[in-house]
């Protein structure tokens, strides 16, 4: 049996960067770049007659304001009208219609139907006035016809598939909310059923405990064990009763709170002793229920855990969304002596919580420092 040579350090190098690579093509910043860097590659074949039809602009100056005007499109995403604006300002300065394309896409893609027709609206004005101006290069389009059969076209067709491409966003995103919509149905279904062959088949059992030790307490009242027979009934009763409180009450409780929870949970924390400093992402908002519910409950796992090992100490809460992935840190400094008597726990709280992130596709680490206790989760953005 011979061993596998181990890889050498060229192959792991190159796994590595096939591994990076793999995991940033994908992300929305590298489709970002990867836009800019084709606008700018097409504006680069009409360089030498952008050049020669402007006499402002040398060739080395023409490629600089071109670079500047494709780097507009790394913020697409947030600033669509960025680029916008800046491809108006290439046609009425430059004659240059390709970074319009690009950005009538973007808005249309990023901020809807009623934006991108604006948009286009806007476009074909401002290039009908610039193209009834002298000084359209050659060669210039002579006619109105000739204008609509080459400058409109280019808007609408880069405005109509940014917006049908926001429209498959949208069913997109509304056919994964029905999906999780759907597994929470399923699951609160399952724990009802649960629930109730639980209250049926142990309510029952306790119910006859109950009754049993009942009917040995009336027969043993004038014996040495009465008073155990009467504990044992009184433990049966209360049994049945928690049983009834945990179970068939909770599917009347209500749902777990959102992202909006937050701040009523760090002033319950901060009553409590333990002050909260909660900074959060305005685009938590708009998360899905289950996201939310799933951040809301990592923070109040979080937030228990601090009050119990580290009481008094104040807790850094953030809560972050960068491009796909939602980021959850919760950290908080060490008490420099311990607490005198161990806090009451499970000691199930980090593991429930890790796998609930689990159960969406993400990740929770929890890490305890010489001086502080942190805890960080990932999961993708819903």
């Amino acid at each position: 049996m011979h061993a596998k040579p181990a890889p050498s350090a060229v192959h792991r190098v190159v796994a590595a960067g096939r591994r990076l690579t793999e995991r940033w093509a994908g992300s929305p910043r590298a489709q970002d770049v990867l836009t800019a860097l084709g606008c700018l590659a097409l504006m680069a074949l009409d360089l030498p007659g952008l050049a020669a039809a402007d006499n402002s602009l040398s060739g080395p100056s023409a490629a600089v304001v071109l670079t500047l005007g494709c780097s507009t499109l790394l913020l697409r995403r947030r600033m669509p009208w960025l680029a916008y604006a800046t491809s108006l300002l290439f046609i009425g300065w430059l004659h240059e219609l390709t970074l319009i394309q690009f950005a009538l896409y973007s808005v249309g893609r990023y901020r809807g139907r009623r934006a991108g027709i604006l948009a286009t609206l806007g476009y074909v004005a401002f290039a009908l006035a610039v193209f009834s101006l002298p000084g359209w290069p050659e060669p210039r389009a002579e006619t109105l016809s000739s204008f609509l059969s080459l400058v409109v076209p280019i808007g609408v067709l880069a405005s109509a598939v940014g917006i049908a491409a926001y429209r498959h966003d949208l069913v997109r995103e509304l056919e994964a909310r029905r999906a999780e919509t759907a597994v929470l149905n399923a699951v609160q279904q399952e724990r009802t059923s649960v629930a109730r062959d639980v209250h049926d088949f142990v309510g029952r059992e306790l119910t006859l405990l109950t009754v049993r030790s009942e009917v040995l307490s009336v027969r043993a009242r004038e014996t040495a064990y009465a008073k155990d027979f009467e504990e044992l009934a009184d433990t049966a009763r209360r049994a049945h009763l928690v049983l009834n409180e945990i179970i068939v009450q909770r599917g009347e409780r209500a749902a777990t709170p959102g992202v909006d929870g937050l701040a009523e949970l760090a002033r319950e924390s901060g009553r409590a002793g333990s002050p909260v400093r909660l900074v959060m992402d305005p685009g938590a908002h708009a998360l899905s229920p289950l996201r939310q519910a799933a951040v809301y409950r990592v923070v109040q796992e979080c937030l228990t855990n601090a009050a119990k090992h580290a009481h008094g100490e104040t807790i850094d809460v953030a809560i972050g969304v960068e491009g796909d992935r939602l980021r959850i840190a919760v950290s908080n400094a060490l008490p420099a002596r311990g607490p005198g008597r161990a806090p009451v726990s499970a000691g199930s709280g980090t593991a429930s919580m890790a796998e609930r992130v689990r159960s969406l596709g993400g990740a929770l680490t929890a890490t305890r420092g010489e001086d502080a206790y942190v805890v960080v989760a990932t999961l993708p953005r819903g």
